[in-house]
């Protein structure tokens, strides 16, 4: 059994700083010099195997069973829910019936400020929750063009919209990443990250409707504002306590969505004098651009449900120990209080996973829109050809955050941050926001930083739950200036032949982007040292 070696160099803050290398390199190629995720992420995992080996002692066996577990588990599950959520989409758009779903969401209203409550917030966080990945950002840029929007302003509330729902995007991926990088409880981390963003949802229907209409013109509408808030912070609040990080996003966009258009409804008051076959017939056609959504919706509640996931698990879940990696590997003090070895075992869950909920939500959805299995073939594999890269950078990101843990790298650099002393609860999410904007993603920024968060929690006695949660509440709100968004949102944009270039959009996000971190920052700091009751025990 190899033991970890934090100090290869002499003083803590010098072989943080070597230990950093990989990730800074990372930033570097991704922020500097734009290159590509892919290639950025292939060449930090290569340098972060060389420093393991080399400059941390870690046998060569050890640092390659590690980054192939990474690559293993970005493949699957995270990119199988990848593959198959955007699959659900895809039949959705070949059908026809997302234009149909769009033009029902602009006939909610007529007035702007509304639309942006429906479509860049609630039904942004809807996408999220089903896709992530930057789908979200180019479906409500497109839409909000659609209704009459200009396109920097399309842009801008797309992007501002996208911020609440990160966290339990695509299917809480965040969260069950972050729960397999640290090792910390999945259900805990969830709560603790719906104790911490419901109070920026709330927020956020405001901001988004000032930036759009201006303070007066929000006070105009604050009652739209408050029950969209409300409403989705009380249901991100329960879903994620109660249920976990798979449906927050689903369920808190349905109530914000249904309770606006109770709203709407309650002030127009109903006309209505359509005759009962007629309604029928118009009820069921509003309902069908729906039937992929609330495929995926049930489907991913069933999968969920305990009982029968283990029932599943029983026939579908064979754990296969990592050759060379499991048990070969030993954490020292101080990162652990006495010598414990690491296990690396894959559960290749292949019936109960979220991804095959959604692959079947999909077929389920293709067949009720009148879809051939020769064309839902058709339709997978495009979607297959489309993702391929985006797999691929899923599976070289995981491969580096497997390596830099398995090394004791990261934990090098969290014995550094931890000299902060009782001031890093306040930078944990900072830490997070600059991660998700230089690596365009939630689940990046958990994995290169989520031990990094865990160990210098343990080091100045502060919950871990809360520092891990708070890297990716934190990160939420980098997602509006990464490079992969800014570069979403311009091209969505182009439809309207005005596209908005990616340093103006850059431009008229960047201080929301900066202020809402601050807040999530002074936020995570009382919930350390003045509100520990809220820290799941």
């Amino acid at each position: 059994m190899w033991p970890q070696n934090y100090s290869p160099l002499p003083g803590v803050v010098t072989s943080a700083f070597l230990a950093s290398t990989p990730i800074l390199i990372l930033l570097l190629l991704l922020g500097a010099l734009d290159v590509r995720a892919h290639r950025a992420a292939a060449v930090s995992l290569l340098c972060a195997a060389v420093l393991a080996i080399t400059g941390f002692g870690m046998p060569a066996s050890l640092a390659l069973a590690a980054a192939g577990f990474g690559a293993m588990f970005g493949l699957f599950p995270i990119g199988w829910i990848v593959l198959n959520a955007m699959f659900v989409y895809q039949v959705s758009v070949e059908t026809g019936q997302f234009e149909a779903l769009k033009k029902q969401i602009a006939r909610i209203s007529d007035d702007q400020r509304i639309q942006t409550l429906i479509i860049a917030f609630c039904f942004g966080a809807f996408i999220e929750g089903c896709a992530g990945f930057g789908a979200p950002v180019a479906i409500t840029a497109a839409m909000l063009i659609g209704v009459g929007f200009k396109p920097l302003e399309s842009a801008t509330l797309a992007l501002i919209g996208n911020t609440a729902p990160v966290a339990f995007g695509s299917v809480g991926i965040p969260i069950t990443t972050l729960h397999s990088i640290t090792g910390l409880d999945l259900h805990q981390l969830s709560a603790m990250t719906g104790r911490q963003l419901p109070f920026f949802s709330l927020l956020i229907p405001f901001w988004l409707v000032a930036v759009k209409a201006g303070f007066k013109g929000m006070l105009g509408v604050w009652p739209a504002c408050l029950t969209c808030g409300v409403s989705f912070a009380v249901t991100q609040f329960a879903v994620s306590n109660y249920h976990g990080p798979w449906l927050v996003d689903t369920a808190s966009a349905l109530v914000a969505m249904f309770m606006l258009w109770v709203l709407l409804r309650f002030r127009r008051g109903s006309q209505s004098t359509t005759t009962g076959e007629a309604m029928i017939e118009a009820t069921g056609a509003r309902l069908r651009p729906w039937v992929p959504w609330i495929f995926l919706s049930v489907f991913v509640a069933v999968w969920s449900i305990p009982a029968w996931k283990n029932c599943l698990n029983e026939v579908s879940s064979p754990k296969l120990a990592i050759p060379w990696l499991h048990l070969g590997i030993q954490k020292m003090p101080p990162a652990v209080p006495a010598p414990e070895a690491e296990r690396a075992e894959f559960v290749f869950n292949w019936l109960s996973a979220t991804g095959t909920a959604l692959l079947l939500a999909g077929v389920c959805s293709g067949f009720a829109l009148c879809l051939s299995i020769r064309e839902m073939i058709t339709i997978y594999v495009r979607t297959v050809l489309r993702l391929r890269v985006s797999l691929l950078t899923i599976m070289l990101m995981l491969a580096l955050g497997f390596t830099t843990r398995y090394s004791g790298t990261d934990t090098a650099i969290g014995l550094a941050f931890a000299q902060t002393g009782r001031w890093f609860p306040f930078f944990s999410p900072l830490l997070g926001w600059l991660g998700v904007a230089l690596t365009g993603s939630d689940t990046s920024s958990n994995v290169l930083f989520g031990n990094l968060q865990k160990t210098t929690a343990q080091q100045i006695d502060v919950s871990p739950i809360l520092t891990c949660a708070a890297n990716t509440s934190g990160g939420v709100m980098g997602k509006m200036i990464d490079a992969q968004s800014i570069v979403v949102a311009g091209t969505a944009t182009s439809a309207a032949g005005n596209e908005a270039d990616a340093g103006t959009i850059l431009r008229s996000v960047f201080i929301h982007s900066l202020v809402l971190a601050v807040l999530v920052g002074a936020l995570v700091w009382l919930q350390a040292y003045f509100f520990p009751w809220m820290v799941p025990a």
